[in-house]
């Protein structure tokens, strides 16, 4: 069994030198014998990347900053949303429609400017995260998707680099360290990935702000330990933390001897197609459109001939927020006892709020003998971006 003595780096004469200031800006961490100035200039020394700058990765960004981590990479490629600033605290209401990377850069910069902040405004994939990843010391995956988390699984495995997972949904967080070399890795947890669209996203379920802090700063807690060398990460322990009833679990991971990337006889060598594995690919896509209808092209027949029917699969709470005149409210999860409400003869197009839900309902509708189907792309909150701004987002 590993043990902190056995995580406890070896002493280093390299380390570089904290500078007068940078004694008074790290005082509550020297006073700890767990850090202390060699444990401050290892920090100094050391790098992270964090991969997402949003809920997770705002926090993990400035407590590491925060902490005086030398060097820190940042991967995103997305701009900052409004809809974002509920838990994305690394960017505030002016980076509205701003690179979020240049956003994070600027907080961090003003935060702690002795530390170095790299930035990768790139989509991760099989041809450059190993490249991208090889020049840090830890990963810490905020990142909201399973072709993402299963890249940056294998990625840290086959680099031998540990990987600080955290994922948050509605009240619900977890967190862990998976380092194939000591314990298990994502794949011994999660062989598969699940069918495609059966997890909603935080944008379709929704999300509590400040459970993205506190899974964040677990992360970044984590992350801390292991370039410290001190305490005891969590490789095979899982912490869930559910912020309705303010309670902790932790489950012990097992490191599984047939996984196909850290088992007796691995079969996973390389990286590969992430996206297509997880049924999230443009074959997926090009599936997809077929059974779709762009906002404007809806709004055009609503307004001439024979309309056809729309109904919306939100929740009774979202549709007091915004909602289309004349479309039928049928909750996802009402759907089977609801479905013969339907005439399988008239034409029916399905919403929710961003198109994931009603793809589900699409899904089951056929397996009834729907035929006449189809799902509005980019749910209600496309229809108020490209149709109708009066309709509120949320």
């Amino acid at each position: 069994m590993t043990t902190p003595d056995d995580l406890r780096p070896a002493p280093r004469r390299d380390l570089p030198p904290l500078e007068r200031d940078e004694l008074l800006r790290y005082g509550r961490h020297l006073l700890l014998p767990e850090v202390g100035l060699e444990g401050q200039r290892r920090l100094k020394g050391a790098s992270a990347l964090i991969v997402g700058a949003g809920g997770l990765g705002s926090p993990l960004a400035l407590y590491l900053a925060a902490a005086g981590v030398g060097r820190i990479g940042l991967v995103d490629f997305d701009v900052v949303d409004a809809s974002n600033l509920q838990r994305q605290i690394l960017h505030g209401t002016a980076a509205v429609g701003r690179s979020k990377l240049a956003s994070a850069r600027a907080r961090l910069a003003d935060l702690n400017p002795r530390v170095r902040v790299e930035l990768h405004e790139a989509r991760l994939d099989a041809s450059n995260a190993l490249e991208v990843l090889a020049g840090y010391d830890v990963v810490a995956d905020g990142s909201d998707n399973f072709p993402t988390r299963y890249l940056l699984n294998d990625a840290c495995a086959l680099l031998g680099k540990p990987n600080v997972h955290g994922s948050i949904f509605r009240f619900d967080g977890q967190v862990t360290v998976f380092d194939a070399r000591r314990g298990p890795c994502y794949r011994c947890l999660y062989p598969e990935p699940p069918p495609p669209g059966l997890v909603p996203s935080c944008a379709e379920g929704g999300v509590l702000g400040a459970l993205a802090g506190v899974v964040g700063a677990l992360q970044a807690s984590e992350t801390l330990k292991l370039l410290l060398g001190a305490g005891e990460p969590l490789i095979g322990r899982l912490v869930l933390f559910d912020a309705l009833a303010a309670t902790f679990r932790e489950l012990t991971l097992r490191k599984d001897p047939d996984c196909a990337l850290c088992g007796a006889r691995p079969t996973i060598t390389a990286l590969g197609d992430y996206e297509a594995w997880c049924g999230t690919g443009p074959a997926r896509e090009e599936t997809v459109a077929e059974w779709e209808i762009e906002p404007r092209r809806l709004a055009e027949r609503l307004a001439h001939g024979d309309p056809p029917l729309v109904v919306d699969v939100r929740e009774p709470h979202e549709a007091e927020i915004a909602r289309l005149d004349g479309a039928l409210l049928i909750p996802l999860h009402t759907l089977p006892q609801e479905a013969h409400r339907l005439d399988a003869s008239r034409e029916i197009v399905l919403m929710c709020h961003h198109g994931a839900r009603s793809r589900q309902a699409l899904a089951f509708l056929r397996r009834l003998g729907f035929t006449r189907l189809l799902n509005l792309r980019g749910g209600i909150d496309a229809w108020s971006r490209e149709v109708d701004p009066g309709v509120p987002r949320y």
